[in-house]
């Protein structure tokens, strides 16, 4: 596992890493090295097979106080001299200056997020505002102290809602209490982001990890890692999906590949009533779009 500057990350014996934003003198404020470690962890660390499901954490009184507004020059780490278009992004989208100098640096943490073919959860143990909030938007599930505090305070800054939060934020919660909540740039209490459905449940600030690793837990013990990655691509996928067959296109491929792979294994010990032993890793899904 890499060692990092602003993040820490323990294991369990089930595989759930547990990993903690750790700059807790600064609430955990993001900043571009943050940015950095975060991309690295999800794109290289969290995708080793040892590695079943990920909780994110934030370590002291805070999850992440939005961005690091202490730096000096485009506290976004963004290149002032370009002026981009948008058919210039999308033609040069990896490329300098377009890749560092104009990609959103959150956009690029969360699409991490979202790539990572395993369950990741949120635990939000205190205020989570700006990308404190987006970045948990590309979690699977997001459990929340009674602590926590929400807001997508882009308006009182002058900015826009980042992270690929306008693509995430309306599909969990829909679209017209996204607006509400971009509209009024409005911190929000755990009871009123579960009310909303942003959260999946409420904890006592005691509570919290061990519900977030207990849920992450129940949902890789005796599951296939390749059933779980196909089918997060499926749901994500699909649900946004122009009409039911391809749907069909691709959960006949995951169905095919699996059938002939850990589904053997579990049709075999559900027969056998005993638990089944899964050999499929994470890192190997097949093809399925």
């Amino acid at each position: 596992m890499t060692s990092f500057d602003t993040l820490a990350c323990e294991i369990d014996d089930a595989g759930v890493a547990v990993l903690t934003l750790d700059r807790p003198e600064q609430l955990n404020a993001f900043d571009l090295t943050m940015a950095r470690e975060l991309q690295a962890f999800f794109l290289d660390d969290a995708r080793d097979d040892a590695v079943r499901a990920v909780v994110v954490t934030g370590a002291g009184r805070a999850f992440c106080a939005g961005m690091d507004l202490s730096a000096d020059g485009n506290v976004f780490g963004l290149d002032e001299s370009l002026r981009p278009t948008p058919e210039e992004l999308r033609a040069r989208l990896t490329e300098e200056p377009y890749q560092d100098g104009v990609r959103d640096t959150g956009g690029k943490v969360t699409l991490a997020i979202h790539a990572l073919p395993k369950p990741v959860i949120a635990a939000i143990n205190g205020p989570a505002v700006g990308i404190g909030a987006t970045m948990t938007l590309a979690m699977d599930l997001r459990l929340a102290s009674t602590a926590a505090r929400i807001g997508f305070v882009f308006g009182r800054l002058g900015i826009v809602p980042e992270a690929a939060s306008s693509w995430f934020l309306p599909r969990i919660v829909g679209i017209q209490q996204a607006l509400e909540w971009v509209y009024s740039a409005e911190v929000l209490d755990a009871e009123t982001a579960l009310a909303g459905r942003l959260l999946r449940s409420v904890h006592e600030p005691d509570d919290l990890l061990p519900a977030a690793v207990g849920l992450a837990r129940s949902f890789v013990v005796d599951r296939s890692p390749v059933a779980l990655g196909l089918a997060k691509q499926l749901l994500y996928t699909n649900s946004a999906a122009a009409e039911p067959l391809e749907a069909h296109l691709s959960d006949s491929l995951a169905m095919f590949w699996t059938s002939l792979g850990d589904g053997k294994e579990g049709v075999a010990a559900f027969l056998e009533k005993r638990r089944p032993h899964f050999s499929g890793k994470a890192s190997d899904l097949p093809r399925i779009r």
